[in-house]
């Protein structure tokens, strides 16, 4: 019998449980997947407390590797025990479950299942960032919100290596020294100064072209506040909660800015996106130019505690859980 977490109703992590489940075959177009390891991400938490609803009883997860076991019908660009990854659907805090094939990517032997289960929602979000939302120049200074977090240290990393300036906030000195290691030339301890007039001092007044904001309330206001004339404001998450209602009129106010509010899920909703962003983030990670840095692991059937230190801010880089 195979076994996943389930969610029967939103709340905190307690409301996570290790159950037996029943996988079954695979439908028309989809292929039973058996993990090797699965991401830990933020909007897992959110699917979790119901900020993003999901129709309940349902099974977390955006992202995980493992091994093709069985195929539906019409598949035919896999074969059982193809090593393969994903960032989406739901789904992935289970031992077994069924995917759409198309929306697997194979993976390079030069890949490791772990790395990819690290890296396939974190990185793809870091490459449609960099590459697509604003391309960044060289050049270019950026600011990064929660830069020693698992996308916040690709983004830095990547930056750097496009040829930009990495201005990241961060909550400690270790943390600090984390973003640092990893391209983050500029690294702000935001509990004991003021970001904002920092990134100001830092860049003699001019401001950053983009604002990488996965944080969301908390840093929103000042974030706007780091752009430079014509700059562009990315929240791409909010794990501090969502940001309050907005007066669109102080973009003007503030130098005719730009602001998106981008997903994963919508630049890589069709096959030839999907496959171009994978295939840019292991060519970089091939290179060197990005390291996936793991730095904690837990047994999915641990996924409760993994979620405790994800909000108390205890991780840093990305997270997998072992099967």
């Amino acid at each position: 019998m195979s076994h996943a977490i389930r969610v029967k109703q939103p709340g905190g992590p307690e409301a996570m449980h290790w159950e037996a489940v029943q996988v079954g075959k695979p439908e028309a177009g989809e292929v039973r997947l058996r993990h090797t390891a699965v991401g830990l991400n933020y909007i897992d938490v959110y699917h979790r407390t119901g900020q993003y609803p999901l129709p309940s009883p349902f099974t977390p997860g955006m992202e995980g590797a493992g091994l093709v076991e069985e195929l539906g019908a019409g598949v035919t660009d896999l074969k059982p025990g193809d090593r393969v990854a994903y960032a989406s659907p739901v789904g992935g805090y289970a031992e077994e479950r069924l995917v759409p094939a198309d929306r697997l990517v194979k993976l390079p032997e030069a890949i490791s299942d772990k790395q990819a289960a690290a890296m396939m929602l974190q990185g793809m979000t870091a490459q449609y960032l960099l590459r697509r939302t604003y391309r960044v120049q060289r050049g270019d200074t950026v600011l990064v919100q929660a830069a020693a977090g698992g996308v916040g240290l690709i983004l830095c990393q990547w930056a750097s290596h496009l040829g930009a300036t990495v201005i990241g906030t961060v909550s400690s000195d270790e943390k600090a020294a984390l973003a640092k290691a990893n391209g983050c030339h500029h690294p702000v301890i935001y509990t004991r100064e003021d970001f904002q007039a920092r990134v100001v001092e830092l860049t003699g007044g001019r401001k950053v072209a983009v604002v990488y904001d996965s944080v969301g309330k908390d840093t929103f206001a000042k974030s706007l506040d780091c752009l430079r004339p014509i700059g562009m404001m990315v929240l791409f998450g909010q794990s501090s909660g969502p940001v309050p209602p907005f007066d669109l009129g102080q973009l003007a106010a503030k130098g005719s800015l730009f602001i998106t509010r981008p997903s994963l899920m919508t630049y890589t909703a069709k096959r030839e996106d999907l496959l171009a962003s994978a295939n840019e983030l292991f060519d970089v990670v091939m290179s060197g130019a990005v390291k996936i840095s793991i730095n904690q692991t837990y047994p999915l059937r641990e996924a409760a505690q993994a979620h405790r230190d994800l909000e108390a801010r205890k991780t840093t880089g990305s997270t997998i859980f072992t099967l």
